[in-house]
């Protein structure tokens, strides 16, 4: 479709306006977009740290829209970064930051990572059995620590039981 202002250049944006309840649909290019204010970017284009940064202040929002006093005064010991600059910036001062904003970034994982707080990366297909199985292992022996410490001491065993059969399920396969 050509671009319905200059009509030279083929139209990649659809807008659809609504005034007074008339509907208008326009068909542009970005050029004409840009020049009609259509549409308004940062010339250089956005960036990471663009992407971050709306991250950031949509995750440090307080449901009236403004930072906590709490969050606003939260510093670094170490270098001394503030939580708003941290914000400022994208990025953090100093490895002790991560443990000092620790509880602000669970917002913003949730977000980048589709609701979990965990990235765990992609697996090679020849790995995947091994890391199936290893996280299974992981499973049982936190459910072992749990009913140890409930005092489920039959259960407990059976648990036992299942993480030394899939550790030697794993031993006889590397040999």
């Amino acid at each position: 479709m050509e671009c319905q202002e200059c009509h030279q250049r083929p139209a990649t944006l659809h807008f659809t306006q609504v005034i007074n309840g008339e509907k208008t649909e326009v068909y542009v290019c970005e050029v004409c977009a840009k020049e009609e204010g259509y549409m308004s970017y940062p010339e250089e284009g956005f960036s990471l740290h663009h992407l971050l940064s709306g991250l950031f202040d949509s995750a440090f929002e307080s449901p009236k829209g403004t930072l906590g006093q709490q969050k606003k005064e939260l510093q670094c010991p170490k270098c001394e970064m503030t939580l708003s600059e941290f914000r400022r910036a994208g990025k953090f001062g100093c490895p002790a930051c991560y443990e000092t904003f620790a509880d602000n970034l669970d917002p913003i994982f949730r977000r980048v990572h589709s609701g979990n707080t965990k990235h765990y990366g992609k697996i090679p297909a020849r790995a995947f059995g091994d890391m199936r199985v290893k996280k299974q292992v992981d499973a049982y022996k936190e459910e072992l620590q749990r009913l140890i410490k409930n005092e489920a001491f039959e259960e407990a065993a059976t648990v036992r039981d299942k993480i030394k059969e899939l550790e030697e399920e794993t031993r006889g396969e590397d040999t």
